[in-house]
């Protein structure tokens, strides 16, 4: 079976009554945890996105504490799974101002677990990788808070 587009679903979807489209968003919720969660998202934290970034920003330093740093490769699976976390919330707001904040509160808190990132090529070119992102994301912000941001990014940089 092949999927239809968003185009197409788009115009299905505004012919339906209500009623069928409730149904049609519960049906959806239940098959997979983060249909659930966006839909959880959107009904019920979209319109503070400051608040969400904040638990979110929790949810990541939570990781972090939990982090084995006596041994590397536990280590990364760690950092690596928190990164899922940023990203999958990352993709729920759409947002360019919450992808540049977690991912930057993200490369904080990788530089100050501990860890040797220099030891680690695997982990420096996510570091860097992330860094990029940020750097990319800014280009399409306002240039009063790019400003703020792109100190941040350089205290980061120059640590490294």
């Amino acid at each position: 079976m092949k999927a239809a587009t968003v185009h197409e679903l788009k115009d299905e979807l505004q012919q339906l009554p209500v009623k069928e489209l409730v149904e049609l968003c519960l049906r959806l919720s239940k098959f997979k945890k983060e249909n659930k969660e966006l839909l959880t998202y959107l009904l019920f934290e979209a319109h503070d996105l400051p608040a969400y970034i904040t638990v979110v920003k929790q949810q990541m330093e939570e990781a972090f504490e939990a982090l084995n740093s006596s041994q590397m490769f536990l280590a990364k699976k760690t950092i690596r799974k928190t990164l899922r976390i940023a990203n999958k919330h990352i993709r729920f707001t759409g947002s360019k101002l919450a992808e540049v904040e977690l991912l930057i509160h993200f490369c904080s808190l990788l530089q100050s677990a501990g860890l040797n990132l220099q030891k680690s090529t695997a982990m420096l070119n996510l570091y860097q990788a992330q860094l990029k992102k940020v750097h990319v994301a800014l280009k399409t912000m306002h240039e009063d808070e790019q400003y703020d941001y792109k100190r941040v990014v350089e205290k980061l940089e120059n640590k490294v």
